[in-house]
């Protein structure tokens, strides 16, 4: 801290060696000699200067861990700086990309590489990154899943790649956004929907489609056209006519039928407002509000339902759907899906329609559980 010299730097190199000698053959032990490397005792950095390069571990009071080193009875060893900068010249390293909390240690290095006469590889120093509400801390996470906070690494409230993987985030989409954000020396903190946005574009062209209805409210719809077909084709992707359709069967009794549809959903309908049930007619709201939602057929043209800009509605049959259970990272949504999702294999990535995408986690007899994506 001083700026000053220690007596043994000035000292010749031959006592300098048989000090090192000293050092292998046990005369002194742990804490009373290092090696250090010469640098500028007045560098600013006092980290910098003179920094320690080998010292000393008794094997008796600190055996190393494997059999094979400890038959070596080795006493001397390489502090980080010296091991690093070391292996990186013996491998051929060229490029050297870490932490900005190792800007340090590429001065320390330099010193020693000067010393030797070798180039020093391109070093790139990035920042900490962050994703917003998300814990990264390695040791906070082991803590939660020891105290059982955490179903396990894989957990979906997390952000490890586990998480994400289960989830349905795919590796592409996390590689694209490392190089959008590209290695930068400063602390960057990005949203959920930076991410989200990339695996968006990825997953949406392979996801097929299926309903879900959460919170869900019964629907009657009167007045049905006598020709109108119980059974509706519906198409497993809107984009991709080739992949093939998936069929629902209304639950029909002379001119009315009945349907589930999301709570949200019918608690936005109010009497005389129009809607459309996606793939089947448009009807038109007699009675809203309570645990019931009864309207009437209005049209079935789906040009009208443009034309007068009425919302779509996703729905399911009043009877045989499935129980689903979505895991979010805020919380477990459980509801209704049509019973087309049953064909789907565990790890299929699906979408949720008006609901989002996400990965199918388990499929059994009459339940499926998936792990929500993002919109």
């Amino acid at each position: 801290m001083a700026c000053k010299p220690c007596p043994c730097r000035e000292l010749p190199v031959e006592e300098h060696l048989e000090r090192w000698e000293l050092m292998l053959d046990g005369t002194f032990g742990e804490g009373e000699a290092v090696v250090r490397v010469k640098t500028d005792l007045t560098h600013p950095n006092p980290a910098v200067r003179d920094w320690p390069a080998l010292r000393i571990i008794d094997p008796e009071k600190h055996p190393h861990p494997r059999p094979e080193v400890r038959e070596k009875g080795y006493r001397v060893w390489p502090l980080y700086n010296f091991a690093c900068g070391i292996d990186d010249h013996l491998m051929g390293i060229t490029h050297i990309i870490r932490g900005k909390e190792h800007m340090t240690n590429e001065i320390r290095q330099r010193y020693m590489y000067a010393h030797f006469g070798w180039h020093y590889p391109e070093a790139i120093h990035y920042g900490r990154l962050r994703i917003t509400g998300a814990v990264l801390s390695k040791s906070k996470i082991v803590g939660g899943v020891q105290k059982g906070l955490f179903t396990g690494w894989d957990d979906v409230r997390l952000a490890t790649l586990r998480a994400l993987r289960r989830r349905g985030i795919t590796p592409e989409a996390v590689r694209r956004l490392m190089l959008e954000i590209g290695p930068k020396p400063a602390d960057i903190t990005i949203s959920w929907e930076n991410l989200y946005a990339i695996n968006r574009k990825i997953i949406d062209p392979v996801a097929n489609r299926y309903f879900f209805v959460w919170e869900p409210i019964e629907l009657e719809v009167v007045k049905l056209p006598p020709d109108l077909p119980l059974v509706v084709e519906l198409p497993l992707h809107p984009d991709d006519p080739g992949r093939g359709k998936r069929t629902l069967e209304l639950t029909a009794s002379g001119d009315k039928a009945k349907f589930l549809i999301a709570g949200p959903d019918a608690r936005d309908m109010a009497e005389g407002a129009v809607f459309r049930l996606i793939g089947l007619f448009n009807a038109q709201v007699l009675k809203a509000g309570g645990d019931k939602i009864v309207a009437e057929f209005h049209s079935q043209a789906v040009e009208v339902a443009k034309e007068l800009k009425v919302p779509l509605i996703h729905w399911l049959p009043a009877e045989g759907n499935l129980e689903v259970e979505v895991l979010r990272p805020d919380g477990t949504v459980e509801g209704l899906g049509e019973p087309n999702l049953a064909r789907e294999q565990t790890g299929s990535l699906v979408q949720l329609v008006r609901y989002g995408f996400g990965r199918v986690d388990e499929v059994a007899e009459g339940f499926v559980r998936i792990c929500y994506a993002h919109k």
